[in-house]
Parts: structure tokens; C-alpha cells; sequence
């Protein structure tokens, strides 16, 4: 497998761009990185990038949709792998979810997940219009896996391929909210949705294995959660994983499912039912032994381990589209 220097190797405890801005490092990996806002269905200012290869000439090998997971952003680490994938030779590109980063909307607060789904269509439909003859692919990671899986369940035949790491098909036990309180979820988050609810312990605590790593990412200027759901989010998300396990024997699209062997923030086995589970006559599954939640935020070789395997696969997948 082709090797290639990630950008996390150029990441330090103050900044995910090391010593550089980070128009500096977009100038440094020949990245050409636009942004824009959308205004959606709700009214709402959504906030879009987008990182391609510079040279103007060069034919892009696919474009990727990129999804981001629950209290995390389309910059700052999780923009790492954009320029990775950018400097590939693919059109990258990613929104920030409602409440999240620099879109509009409560911290972290998903009263109704369809919208975030509309968001995710609406966007990622105008980036495949402007690219009509590129291989679209779509990869999220975490709460932004099982989004995907649910737009590519509305839209069967749209995507040539769906990455998912880390991906939210079930929340492990020990971060479920505490007997009675689940069970009564519904009632709360219809009295007080904004309630934040109590967690056995703080999410970011399991996610990250690096403690730098994990003491940049709570450094970023747009992250403004405190690390507990609001009851109308814990809601969101567990019925999202209810659906998804109902629904994901629908899934046909070639898939590629990465996930920590220790992850205990979604359990390993809900990657292993939705691989199981699809229908898809090209899929992998790949767990990784000992990693956590978070795979970029593991140790740099690990990190681009993983990458580089999701990377060839999307390669592979792309070189297939343009000579069919």
C-alpha cells in the first residue's frame, strides 16, 4: 500500500498546523481551500469548505463529502485528512452541522435530526453538480457515519462508495444515560430539551488516547460544548443508532467500515451489525486492535495507518469509476 506523509505529523499540542497558519499549510501541501455559507430550510447559516489540489490543470481522481461527529467541526484536526485526501488529487469537501463550528444553531444541540440530514443532501448535491463527472464519495465519522449511512439510504444510488469511521450504530453502555434516566428521555425532552443530562463520565475522556491531542482539539476556538448532551440530543442520538440497525440491510453501496477495537464511545459491535447486516456485495470491515474512538487522534502512525487504508480503498474505487 502506497505510503504517503500525513499532516498530523506536522500537528503540535498548540495547533493542528504545527508552527504554520493554516493558510500556511494549505500554501505548503499546494491545497486551494474555499469557503462559503449556505442559508438551509430553517433559515439557518450553514458553513461550507471546500480543499482541492491548486494547479488548476489537474484532473481530479473523485470528490469526497466529508461529515463530522457529534461536538466536533469540519476544521481544526478533523480538516487534517481533508488536506491528506485534497493533496491526493481529490475535491474534498464539508459542512459544519447546525450548532456546530461556524454554522448557526444551539452548541451541540440537535432537537431533530432531519434537518442535519437535509443540510448533508442539500450541500454535498451542489458540490456533485459543480463535479458532475467525478466519483462521488461520502465518509464521516462518528455521529457523522450514521448520518451518512442515512443519506445514503435516501439516495441509493448517488454515491460510488461511504467511508465510515468510528461510526454511531451503538453507544456503548457505560455512556448511555444513567438508569432511570434513558427511560425517561422522551418525557425530558419534551418538558426541558435543553436539559443537560448527566453522563457516567465525560465522552472526550474515552475518545481521544493521546492527552495532547486531546488537550488541542478542546483548544479549538469554535468547540463550545461541556461535554454533556442536551436530553433532546441523547434522544436524537439513540433513536439515529435505533434506525440505522433497523434500516442498514438496505444499504447497497460499497462500503468501507473503520473502527477501534477498544472504542468506548460507540461499541465495535454495532460496526459489526451494520457489516453484517447490508446488503452491499462490496464491503470491509476493518477493526483495529487497541485503538480507541478517535482514530486520528491515536498515535501519528497509527492514525496514518488508518488513513492510508481508507485512502486506497477509495483509490481503488475511484480508478474502477472512470474506466467503467
Amino acid at each position: 500500500m502506497r505510503k504517503m506523509a500525513h499532516p498530523i505529523y506536522e500537528a503540535n499540542e498548540n495547533s493542528p498546523y504545527g508552527n504554520l497558519s493554516r493558510y500556511e499549510v494549505y500554501k505548503k501541501h499546494r491545497i486551494l481551500h474555499r469557503e462559503s455559507y449556505m442559508t438551509n430550510e430553517q433559515n439557518v447559516k450553514i458553513f461550507t469548505q471546500s480543499w482541492q489540489p491548486a494547479d488548476s490543470t489537474y484532473k481530479f481522481k473523485g470528490l469526497i463529502g466529508m461529515i463530522h461527529g457529534y461536538t466536533s467541526e469540519s476544521s481544526w484536526l478533523f480538516e487534517l485528512n481533508a488536506v491528506a485526501m485534497a493533496k491526493s488529487g481529490f475535491f474534498v469537501c464539508a459542512l459544519d452541522l447546525q450548532g456546530h463550528g461556524f454554522s448557526e444553531g444551539s452548541p451541540d444541540h440537535i432537537p431533530d435530526i432531519q434537518p442535519l440530514i437535509c443540510d448533508c443532501i442539500s450541500y454535498f448535491n451542489s458540490a456533485r453538480a459543480d463535479h458532475p463527472n467525478l466519483p462521488p464519495f461520502l465518509y464521516g465519522e462518528s455521529l457523522g457515519a450514521a448520518l451518512a449511512v442515512l443519506v445514503c439510504l435516501k439516495q441509493r444510488t448517488a454515491w460510488k462508495g461511504l467511508v465510515l469511521s468510528g461510526a454511531m450504530c451503538e453507544i456503548s453502555k457505560k455512556f448511555r444515560p444513567v438508569w432511570p434516566i434513558e427511560k425517561l428521555l422522551p418525557t425530558a425532552a419534551f418538558i426541558a430539551p435543553s436539559w443537560r443530562i448527566v453522563i457516567t463520565q465525560p465522552p472526550a475522556s474515552r475518545s481521544y488516547k493521546e492527552e495532547w491531542k486531546r488537550e488541542l482539539i478542546e483548544r479549538s476556538p469554535n468547540r463550545q460544548t461541556c461535554g454533556k448532551p442536551t436530553a433532546a440530543s441523547a434522544l436524537q442520538l439513540l433513536r439515529v443508532c435505533e434506525y440505522v440497525k433497523k434500516n442498514c440491510h438496505d444499504l447497497e453501496v460499497p462500503m468501507l467500515i473503520v473502527h477501534g477495537g477498544e472504542d468506548m464511545i460507540c461499541d465495535p459491535e454495532g460496526a459489526k451489525f451494520l457489516y453484517q447486516s447490508s446488503t452491499s456485495k462490496d464491503k470491509t470491515l476493518k477493526i483495529f486492535t487497541g485503538m480507541w474512538h478517535q482514530l486520528i487522534v491515536e498515535p501519528n502512525e497509527s492514525a496514518e495507518e488508518v488513513f492510508n487504508n481508507i485512502l486506497s480503498w477509495i483509490e481503488t474505487r475511484a480508478d474502477l469509476s472512470s474506466t467503467n
